[in-house]
């Protein structure tokens, strides 16, 4: 009979047994029951067609994981085996996780890098800007697929007087990559738009591998018109994301990078158009407390007040140039009648008015000059006496010099 144990005592060896016996294990198997805790761990169970066993990997470990696991998925994990002895039950600790075949995916797929970055296909002076404004966007995906409606919904809502052309292609299976890359030199050949966008939503490796064929990466980078990578989500990768000019980390992401600078010039526009909409009311409101204190008898006062001594002043030039031309008009009469006494008293006429008259020999039947002196006539010689009125015909009996 074997020892009597208590169950303290039997998972404690059991305990012993295995994580003794298995350090370390490389399992394979189908993800369920995933449950993500509280507390940042991740629970779930992997399992196969016959058996299936618990397994946690603490959150200390999630550093090192790519991928977002999902029931379903075939994983391949490394750790060691631990009892739990309040449940006796036992669990694989996990150390590190991968999609099974992923390994080898992920090597395969450096070495296309290495290859292709060689060449010169994901160099930086290779890229080309995306418009600042396109007018038409082509999209190379699956017509019926999320991330076309994405994209859709955005540019709608974004920009909607963007041309959208739709380039239907599989994004999964082996012939996807070259029916992508075609549609892409069809697009080039026809100048069908002003900008690319590749992608599809997100997916496992295997499901994105057609964006990392070598056919799809030479198609992109021999593109002459701007491409955008919109493949998968954030943490999802592919070859075309380094190939392509400018890589959006979703569909959604692509859409809004390709309508950004049309949303930003609207923001500005309209932030503009609030900024002189609060500046002509500001200066209105400025402009009404300013003018009213001024009632229509405030401002005829005002004006009558402004107008006033500037009449005035004219009331009292004009008075003083009326009053200096007459005194001038007054001067100029005085200085004519002195001008007039003057004349007359210098006229011939004055002086025969008073009693003078004007004696002129006549010699050869011809009336000479005045006589001046006695001594230019000589008797018996005929004068014509001239008084105020009338002529007076003489006879010099003699002529005589002035005695006193």
């Amino acid at each position: 009979m074997p020892d009597l144990l208590s169950v303290s005592e039997l998972t404690e060896l059991i305990r012993r047994s295995l994580e003794g016996g298995f350090p370390q294990v490389l399992v394979e198997g189908e993800l369920s029951n995933y449950r993500p805790s509280s507390t940042g761990h991740l629970y779930f169970t992997l399992k196969d067609s016959s058996a299936s066993i618990s397994a946690v990997m603490f959150k200390n470990r999630l550093r090192s994981l790519a991928f977002e696991p999902k029931d379903g998925m075939l994983l391949r994990v490394r750790g060691s085996l631990s009892v739990y002895a309040q449940r006796g039950t036992y669990s694989i600790v996990v150390e590190e996780m991968e999609r099974s075949g992923e390994g080898e995916i992920l090597a395969m797929l450096e070495e296309r890098k290495r290859r292709l970055a060689a060449e010169g296909l994901f160099d930086e002076e290779r890229k080309k800007p995306v418009p600042r404004f396109p007018e038409t966007v082509a999209i190379v995906s699956s017509p019926t697929g999320a991330a076309v409606r994405d994209i859709l919904n955005i540019l709608k809502r974004r920009a909607a007087g963007i041309r959208v052309l739709i380039l239907p292609a599989p994004v999964q299976g082996a012939e996807a990559a070259s029916v992508i890359a075609r549609r892409i030199r069809q697009a080039n050949h026809w100048q069908l738009c002003d900008v690319l966008i590749v992608g599809r939503g997100g997916g496992s490796l295997e499901d994105l591998l057609p964006f990392s064929e070598e056919v799809l990466v030479r198609a992109l980078a021999a593109s002459e018109i701007p491409v955008i990578s919109a493949v998968g989500h954030e943490i999802d990768w592919s070859l075309c994301d380094l190939a392509a000019d400018l890589r959006a980390p979703t569909p959604s992401a692509a859409a809004e990078l390709v309508s950004a600078h049309r949303e930003e010039v609207l923001e500005s526009v309209r932030a503009l158009g609030h900024t002189l909409y609060s500046t002509v009311k500001n200066r209105m409101e400025r402009a009404r407390l300013l003018i009213r204190p001024f009632s229509a008898a405030e401002l005829e006062h005002r004006f009558r007040s402004i107008l006033q001594p500037r009449l005035m002043r004219f009331d009292a030039a004009k008075d003083a140039l009326i009053e200096n031309m007459q005194e001038r008009a007054a001067e100029l009469r005085r200085r004519l009648d002195l001008a007039r006494t003057g004349l007359e008293a210098s006229s011939p006429l004055a002086i025969l008015e008073r009693g003078f008259s004007v004696v002129m020999p006549i010699r050869d039947g011809k009336t000479g000059a005045a006589i001046r002196r006695a001594a230019d006539i000589k008797p018996g010689e005929r004068l014509v006496v001239r008084p105020m009125e009338g002529l007076i015909t003489a006879l010099v009996e003699s002529t005589a010099k002035k005695t006193d």
